[in-house]
């Protein structure tokens, strides 16, 4: 008879030095409007995944691609990353 144990010290053994730094959470805190409008957009896509798209459907993921769109830009935006070229 072969018994289940349970892996529970061995995963968790290390949870102490792997948890994250302040500076990391806020920094998932700045990427997630980012982070949500990519899963409206997903969640738009998948509806689809098993029917024709109706024209409901496709107005839902032009939004939620938009949204993806913005919030990327604010975010960028908010850091003060350039997309432009740094030739002039």
């Amino acid at each position: 008879m072969n018994h289940i144990v349970t892996v529970q010290d061995a995963v968790t053994a290390f949870a102490d030095f792997m948890e994250p730094t302040n500076g990391e959470l806020d920094a998932i805190e700045q990427e997630m409007p980012a982070i949500l409008a990519d899963v409206d957009l997903l969640d738009a896509q998948i509806t689809t995944l098993d029917r024709t798209p109706t024209e409901l459907d496709i107005r839902r993921t032009r939004r939620a691609a938009r949204r993806v769109l913005a919030a990327e830009r604010d975010q960028a935006n908010r850091v003060g990353v350039s997309t432009t070229g740094g030739a002039a």
